[in-house]
């Protein structure tokens, strides 16, 4: 088949699932084409079958901000008409979807049917969506797809709390390639960050507020008290300078190690033995399911889809959003001991195969069949 995938090319977990959805496809001798206005960051290698279009936005003294989604639509038409796409895969509802709506009646006068399939990934809807300025275009623009689908069960649930959505969601889980995700530490970079043997807990996001980056230096110090151990934090955004003023005003500064925005997780999760993730909501959590593709066991929240990955007392523990004492508690309990630790390991990669994209991708083959069965 002939693909268009439109997503954000951010480190946001829609990006990322996009991004590595499109690999996979391409892997199985699919033609992907990725539509955004930057090359995705997991899409830093070339790759067989894959091509990007860059969408370029012009500017004008007349527009005060660019306009994105009418660029869009026209790069739609024009990498649908000359590379024949069978499909196109929108990836977060807003403007993706609707742009699709808009390059679909375009394509139409010139007797061109294409398929939009809309995947919904969690702030599209719990956020972005719920804006009154922007919920009627969602909710017509999810109407408007041909086919809808939801990364978790409590965001379809949401979706059809939020809007009158008078379609079926289809629910196909994130999913994570565990082959690549299951590596041995790099004991030269875990001496490093733990030259004593301390244990490392890891947090990996955007830094933004829905995140509760704060929460993770205040779990942290808990167990620091108690256990000998390392906060390794990877990303970027609006909340790291606040955490690296709390961070000193506990005393714990120099027990943290930021490394910034990185693309290569499966290096990075396996050295960690702690994931921590207490955000306020979470569609899914897809950077908890690779934590435990790379063994390492979850403290979050209940918030959203969590519950769904992160399975309470087996791949680690769930709390209500801002239960520092009860996260720390757990924490200590999963670290306080090798054979414990080991065992939630253990558990936490062996769920994490029931996600394996060996699972989950024919899912979306089976629903592109519906448009395209000539392209088997």
């Amino acid at each position: 088949m002939r693909i268009g995938i439109v997503c954000y090319p951010t480190y946001g977990g829609s990006g990322v699932l996009a991004t590595e959805l499109g690999k996979a496809l391409a892997e199985k001798g699919h033609e992907v084409h990725f539509i955004s206005y930057q090359q995705p960051v997991r899409l830093s290698i070339f790759l067989p079958n894959i091509y990007y279009h860059e969408v370029q936005v012009p500017t004008y003294p007349l527009f005060d901000f660019p306009p994105y989604e009418t660029a869009l639509s026209s790069t739609l038409v024009d990498v649908i008409k000359n590379n024949h796409l069978d499909l196109l895969h929108v990836h977060y509802a807003i403007p993706h979807a609707s742009a699709a709506y808009m390059a679909k009646k375009m394509l139409q006068e010139d007797g061109i049917e294409i398929p939009v399939i809309t995947t919904l990934h969690g702030t599209d809807i719990t956020l972005v969506g719920k804006d009154k300025m922007y919920a009627p275009v969602v909710a017509f623009s999810i109407n408007e797809s041909d086919v809808i689908t939801a990364v978790s069960k409590n965001l379809r649930d949401e979706t059809y709390k939020t809007f009158h959505i008078k379609k079926d969601i289809e629910v196909i889980y994130n999913f994570v390639d565990v082959e690549r995700f299951n590596r041995k530490p790099l004991d030269a970079f875990k001496k490093v960050l733990a030259p004593n043997s301390e244990r490392i807990l890891l947090h990996a996001s955007n830094f933004r507020q829905v995140k509760r980056v704060q929460d993770v230096v205040h779990i942290f110090n808990e167990v620091q008290k108690e256990i000998p151990a390392k906060l390794l934090l990877v990303g970027d955004g609006p909340e790291r300078q606040p955490v690296e003023e709390l961070s000193r005003c506990l005393g714990v500064f120099e027990k943290l190690t930021f490394v910034g925005k990185q693309d290569q997780m499966e290096e990075i999760l396996p050295i960690a033995d702690l994931f921590l993730l207490p955000s306020e909501y979470e569609s899914f959590g897809l950077a908890a399911l690779e934590a435990m593709a790379s063994r390492v066991p979850v403290i979050s929240t209940n918030a959203g889809g969590l519950a769904e990955v992160n399975i309470e007392g087996q791949t680690g523990y769930l709390a209500d959003i801002g239960d520092i004492k009860t996260m720390s508690r757990k924490a200590i309990e999963i670290l306080k001991d090798d054979d414990t630790l080991n065992a939630f390991k253990q558990r936490a990669f062996e769920h994490a195969q029931t996600f394996n994209m060996e699972s989950i991708i024919p899912q979306y083959e089976a629903i592109y069949k519906r448009f395209c069965k000539d392209c088997w």
